[in-house]
Parts: structure tokens; sequence; C-alpha cells
């Protein structure tokens, strides 16, 4: 039986356009080629690329690599958004080239609070009662 299309993961055409497009992206960032001063001042990281299953959009988990300007790197973004889908247009060979959105990349809070979670000595006190 196969599996329903809500149930299957990205597809190996999906990850590899994300990652062309990610290093496209991040080469751009790095090299400061948006002309926004502003970018560079904040210093941007492409984390990852999500394809969508059509490939018509992509999008990018960023992080600002000063802290607590997350806010600050979405604006710069999604203001020169147009203009970066022109830059990377040129470095990646796709058919149709993709509207880029991008996203602030929260993994890393996402992360801390579980481990902030799992330290807790109620937490852990429950832990060592289902281990026993």
């Amino acid at each position: 039986m196969r599996p329903t299309k809500g149930s299957e993961g990205p597809s190996q055409r999906q990850l590899r356009a994300g990652e062309l497009i990610r290093h496209a992206l991040a080469d751009i960032l790095m090299r400061g080629d948006t002309g926004d001063p502003e970018l560079e001042r904040l210093a941007v990281s492409v984390v990852e690329v999500q394809m969508s299953p059509d490939l018509k959009i992509a999008t990018a988990y960023v992080r600002g690599l000063v802290k607590d300007h997350d806010a600050a790197v979405l604006t710069a973004l999604q203001r020169n958004q147009k203009y970066i889908r022109g830059l990377i247009a040129p470095r990646v060979t796709m058919k149709y080239m993709p509207i880029v959105r991008f996203r602030i990349d929260t993994a890393l809070e996402y992360s801390a609070k579980i481990d902030a979670l799992l330290a807790d000595p109620v937490v852990q006190r429950d832990l060592k009662k289902t281990e026993e």
C-alpha cells in the first residue's frame, strides 16, 4: 500500500533544489552582493531552504549572527526579496526560479527549551521513577 501524499517527506528533487538555492543564497549574503548595508551589518546565516512540492516556492530559514536582531534581518531580507531572487537565478540551473520566502529559524530556541525542560528537577525525578 502506498503512503498518502501528506505522509511523504520531501522528494530527492526538492532536497536537491533546496540545497542549490541555499548555497547560492549563502554565497550572495556572504559576499554582500545585495548592496544593502544593513544586511551586511547583520551578517545573515542561511540554515535551510525547503522547497514546495511543485518547486515554485522556496522557504529559506535564516538566522542573524548578531544576537537579538532577527526581526531586523527578516525585514531587510523581505525588503530585498525580489532583488535577491534575481541574484540567485543565474547561479542556479532551474526551469523556473522559485519565489523565495524568508523565515527566522527557531530550532535553537526550541532545543534550548527542551534541554531546560529535561534538566528541570521535577522531570529528572519522574525520569528516575520510570527507570526503576
